[in-house]
This record gives C-alpha cells, structure tokens and sequence, in this order.
C-alpha cells in the first residue's frame, strides 16, 4: 500500500521546487545544519525516518551520512506558520553534523566584527571523507 503524501501539497515550496529544512538536535535544541529538500527527499525522509536532503550543488538526493556515517535520525517534523520552512528534530549519529568535523554547521560567531571558530573539530574531514 502507497503512503499518502497529501502533506506534500501543504507547503511553499520554492520556484525550484525546494523548501530549506533547519536540522535541529532533538534532545538540546541546538540548530545543527541548514539544507534543502524537494518533495522526494522529504517523502523518503518520511518513509525511512532519517534525514534525505536535496544536494544543490550535486543537484541529486543527499541521504545525509551516506558518506561520513553521521546519519540523522528523524524524531520529528515540524512546520512553520507560513508553510515555507521545516525543522527536523533529529539524533545525530556521531555527533558529527557539519562536513568540517565539528557538531555544528554554525561554529562560528561574530566577535568584534570578526568570524571567530568556537566550536572544535571533532573529527578531522580527511579522516571522515576518504
């Protein structure tokens, strides 16, 4: 039996057919990454119930973890009041989300005009991406 996908037709989705999805730490809410998704990466989000993302720049469906294994486990999907934005509260499988190693995407801060790195690498990228 095929799922219903009726909440697909619920949202703005953007002229290129994207909508930008916030991946947030379920437990701490902490905001992890930004990315995108089109109707078939949120549909296979919802079937497989971990994070399936639209690659802008590969232009092709990013199963988020399918090379570092730092896969994001769906634990909810939450919608914004003007139907354009998600939020994916997830588990972070190895508490790795950012592609430079560190747990968050938005490591660093505005400090007296200057963008300061406050979060450490966890794991170095060349070791992660072979």
């Amino acid at each position: 039996m095929k799922p219903h996908n009726d909440f697909l037709e619920a949202l703005r989705w953007d002229s290129n057919g994207l909508i930008p999805v916030i991946a947030q730490d379920h437990q701490s809410n902490d905001v992890l990454m930004v990315a995108w998704m089109n109707r078939e990466a949120l549909a296979l989000t919802v079937a497989e119930n971990r994070a399936v993302y639209w690659s802008r720049s590969r232009q092709k469906l990013w199963r988020k973890g399918e090379e570092s294994g730092h896969v994001q486990q769906v634990h909810e999907i939450r919608l914004d009041c003007d139907e354009d934005v998600l939020i994916l509260k997830i588990e972070q499988v190895g508490g790795i989300a950012c592609h430079t190693g560190r747990r968050s995407c938005f490591y660093r801060k505005l400090i007296d005009g200057q963008w300061q790195s406050v979060e450490a690498v966890i794991k170095d990228p060349s070791d992660i991406y072979q």
